[in-house]
């Protein structure tokens, strides 16, 4: 088994569309992570799959220049067997289209690294990237100056190595390193984009492994199940066809995820990957997310969308991978009928949960470290039509730092207008305050779902 295509056995027909196919791959790889090639073990299965195609010899030796030059590249090459039974079976339930033959996926078997080459014929033990070129640099240095230098591959490859061998302490000299030369500002940036490689890795069954959070605005009453809500999402099929979504089966605190670190993030969807519980996210106590007013749901996501050679050879790179257009970098990125497709979905789904459950709000589906951000601007977008949610904060922190204590909060809606009691925990009553409904930005009886993100609410006068 070598490690680089036979051609000799090709005729020249042959050897001109695997050289072509070779050249193309070295043209893209530098715009790709990772690619699927597809293997047919004999004639029938190739025309099974690809109608009307029969030359064997052709597409085993496109599949081994191309896996060649992707991984020379740098270029993840991931092999799925094409399998006859489980192809037809897919099929049956889908219209007939050339898109919906390249969509199948052989998700119970798909091979990566020395087992997806082997397959095609080649010895892994050859075929490596170049390695990159050594440096005198700290790790620390080398971090900053990929991300300074706006690399977005070479930043990616050292932040990787290091999420992975757990050095959260270097992580940290990095943004220290960072605030000291360029500000705290992009420091901040440094860090959120830490957080979102950590997010995210080519681990798990399809190849791309996510965690995902779904931030909700709790119900001041009995908290809704987490596992009946994270299951009525799963069954709207708003995610199609290609993503895998796993929800943990309990609540999540918010105030979890108000110090993520890189590390400890990669650990999670480890765990998860691996059917855990993520040791550093552990379920909320009840009491919390009642005071709190929000909850999360956390869950892994395995994208089943990996970009198929066939694919891209016909079609060419997707619209996110191509080339950025820099006179056209300030336009609005258009909505692609993928993405148009789960908006509309998804808040139907919304709607449908609001109504079902009063006062429980679904905020969107995000990365883990957007949840503060999306909390804040829940809430921010509630207080900006009128002074009415920045005069609740104020009165509500003039009361805490008067207390010196825990502050509680007894809503009660009074016609249309709102009356708000605050009380210590133990049951000492502070103040109150009435809002007409022309000082509210929304109906009264709506409000508390806004107010419980930053007071606890209670039905009942606290200690009665």
């Amino acid at each position: 088994m070598s490690g680089r295509p036979e051609a000799a056995a090709l005729d020249a027909g042959q050897r001109e569309a695997v050289a072509r196919a070779e050249a193309l791959a070295r043209d893209l790889a530098p715009s790709l992570s990772s690619v699927l090639l597809t293997h047919f073990p004999d004639v029938e299965t190739l025309d099974t799959l690809r109608p009307g195609e029969s030359d064997l010899a052709l597409a085993a030796a496109v599949n081994r220049a191309v896996a060649v030059a992707l991984t020379e590249a740098g270029v993840e090459v991931f092999v799925q067997p094409a399998d006859r039974a489980l192809f037809r079976r897919w099929m049956d339930e889908r219209p007939d289209t050339p898109a919906n033959r390249l969509a199948w996926r052989n998700r119970g078997n798909l091979l990566r690294g020395a087992a997806a080459l082997e397959l095609l014929g080649l010895d892994a033990r050859n075929l490596r990237p170049a390695a990159p070129a050594k440096s005198s640099l700290s790790p620390a240095d080398r971090l900053v100056r990929a991300f300074a230098g706006e690399d977005d591959r070479a930043f990616r490859r050292v932040a990787e190595t290091l999420i992975l061998e757990g050095r959260g302490g270097v992580l940290g000299l990095a943004a220290r390193k960072l605030a000291e030369r360029y500000g705290e500002e992009a420091a901040e940036d440094l860090e959120l984009e830490l957080l979102q490689v950590a997010e995210a890795a080519d681990i798990g069954p399809s190849g791309w492994a996510t965690l995902v959070a779904l931030p909700v605005a709790l119900p001041p009453d009995d908290l809704p199940d987490a596992g009946a809500l994270a299951g009525s999402l799963l069954a709207s099929g708003v995610l199609g066809e290609a993503l895998e979504l796993r929800f943990l089966p309990e609540w999540r605190s918010a105030t979890l995820f108000e110090a993520l670190e890189p590390v400890m993030l990669r650990e999670g969807l480890a765990e998860m990957v691996a059917g855990g519980e993520p040791a550093a996210l552990p379920p909320a106590d009840p009491a919390e997310l009642t005071q709190r007013g929000f909850g999360v749901l956390l869950g892994v996501q395995f994208d089943w969308g990996l970009p198929t050679w066939e694919d891209l050879a016909e079609n060419g790179l997707p619209t996110a991978a191509q080339p950025a257009n820099e006179d056209a970098a300030d336009e609005p990125v258009e909505e692609t009928p993928e993405e148009a497709e789960f908006r509309v979905g998804f808040d139907r789904w919304r709607m449908a949960v609001s109504e079902a459950v009063e006062g429980c709000v679904p905020l969107a589906l995000i990365a883990p470290s957007d949840v503060v951000e999306e909390i804040d601007d829940f809430l921010g977008e509630a207080g900006f039509d009128t002074s009415g949610i920045e005069e609740i904060r104020d009165f509500v922190e003039m009361a805490r730092r008067e207390a010196g204590e825990e502050v509680v909060c007894r809503p009660e809606v009074i016609g249309e207008a709102l009356e708000l009691s605050l009380y210590t925990r133990a049951g000492r009553f502070l103040d109150s305050l009435t809002l007409p409904p022309e000082r509210l930005p929304m109906p009264a009886v709506e409000m508390p779902r806004v107010i419980q993100g930053f007071v606890p609410l209670l039905r009942d006068v606290p200690g009665g």
